[in-house]
């Protein structure tokens, strides 16, 4: 079989014996045989999107040249690598503690203006202006006590109590401690109560006890990293 792509200038991929000549004008689905060839045809052109960018820049004594370059840079830096920005979706957010304040205008990609917001989910973690980390704790919160009916019905159906734990934490604790390191130091004292609800809901259920989030080996090395920073 074999395969010709869309520009006359790509050579022709043969697997086999040749049957057919059909033009891939698009990326085949993963998995596919046709998905396997363009991965290790070096003339395949076919891309579909690159990951998500986070831009941070540091604004000292009101002078935004060093921000608005750095974005001036990034701009060009897609142009250069065959990257197109996506101006409708791309978002400013500035986190300033001092009480008067002027936001300055926002930068433009592309000659669009970006919006600005007063939140953005990254990874899925919203982050807010004000660096409180309520609402990625309420979300993982909900997310948990969904999972929690599952547990439920597998301790009804009298699943092993060790099978039990398994489950709470590859399909609970993961969700609880999604992006920990990053927002736990900053919750509040009712945040992490709420949380530590989920797992002792999880402790009645199982009828083991199970180690809460602080006891967890993420919290050793994060202590390290502290004294070490």
């Amino acid at each position: 079989m074999s395969f010709s792509l869309a520009s006359s200038s790509c050579p022709t991929l043969s697997f086999h014996r040749a049957v057919t000549r059909p033009q891939l004008r698009s990326a085949a689905p993963r998995g596919d045989m046709l998905h396997l060839l363009e991965l290790i045809h070096d003339s395949v052109k076919l891309i579909k999107f690159a990951d998500d960018t986070t831009l941070i820049g540091l604004i000292s004594n009101n002078d935004e040249s060093t921000y608005r370059r750095e974005v001036d840079r990034l701009v060009s830096w897609c142009s250069g690598n065959n990257l197109e920005l996506n101006a409708q979706k791309t978002v400013e957010m500035i986190v300033d503690f001092r009480k008067s304040t002027v936001p300055p205008p926002p930068p433009s990609v592309m000659d669009s203006p970006i919006t600005s917001v007063e939140s953005f989910r990254f990874l899925g973690t919203t982050i807010i202006q004000d660096l409180k980390w309520e609402p990625t704790i309420s979300s993982l919160i909900k997310k948990a006590q969904q999972r929690m009916y599952f547990l439920r019905q597998l301790r009804k159906a009298k699943l092993p109590a060790q099978m039990l734990v398994q489950f709470y934490t590859a399909i609970i604790e993961s969700i609880l401690t999604s992006s920990i390191t990053v927002w736990f130091a900053g919750a509040t004292v009712r945040d992490k109560q709420r949380l530590q609800r989920i797992v002792r809901s999880a402790e009645e259920v199982i009828g083991r006890s199970l180690p809460s989030l602080q006891d967890l080996p993420w919290w050793d090395g994060y202590v390290l990293s502290k004294r070490r920073a």
